[in-house]
């Protein structure tokens, strides 16, 4: 017991793989994509701070680098079938919310409890910080989608997250980090060359002009 089975479950999550139960190239650990959400955080939270607004880079870090630790508890259940409804999306968040809390009940000295309460819960809010965090996730799971089908990997899934993804990315495009993935990334990922280049291209621009209208 202690914060040694804290530390202990950190290697765990190198081991929990990403959509499971379906053909990749290439295999996403929980671990890899926390570093990863953490690093394209870490840029979006640059193009704001730029545009003038106040990042707490504090909050921004632990959230990105915290916010998938709950599936130590449930695994990784694929995308479109979390996000199916809303009230299976909330079930979820409570499962993972309550196993969290009896992890850290259980497991941390008492006066660090509440620090750890705080900082493993659901890190995506109405803070700039927590959009943040939504727009990153929602960028890694593009690119892990868009290796995949770069690929041409033939399970369909792949398209769907892709568009998922892209989509929820698009909620946010009032952000000045989203207009500048937009406008300057978004586009450099769609002109390299590929065997599915011409519909992930078509796929885009239609999500985005529905989106505009």
């Amino acid at each position: 017991m202690g914060v040694h089975q804290y530390f202990k479950s950190l290697s765990d999550l190198e081991l929990i793989i990403r959509c499971p139960g379906k053909f990749k190239f290439q295999e996403h650990s929980v671990a890899s994509h926390s570093f990863k959400v953490t690093k394209i955080a870490q840029f979006l939270g640059t193009v704001e701070e730029e545009s003038g607004q106040n990042v707490n880079w504090k909050s921004l870090y632990e959230k990105a680098l915290n916010h998938d630790y709950a599936e130590l508890f449930t695994g990784d259940i694929k995308t479109p079938v979390k996000y199916a409804s809303k009230e299976l999306k909330k079930l979820f968040g409570e499962v993972e919310e309550e196993m969290t809390r009896s992890f850290i009940e259980k497991e941390f000295p008492t006066e660090f409890q509440a620090i750890y309460l705080e900082r493993l819960k659901e890190g995506k809010d109405e803070t700039l910080e927590g959009r943040i965090l939504s727009v990153a996730d929602k960028v890694d799971l593009l690119y892990e989608s868009f290796g995949e089908i770069q690929k041409d990997n033939p399970e369909p899934l792949f398209i769907e997250i892709y568009e998922e993804a892209l989509r929820t990315i698009l909620i946010y495009q009032d952000m000045n980090c989203v207009e500048y993935f937009l406008k300057h990334i978004l586009t450099d990922m769609l002109s390299e060359r590929f065997t599915e280049h011409d519909e992930l291209t078509g796929i885009t621009v239609r999500i985005i002009e529905e989106r505009g209208n």
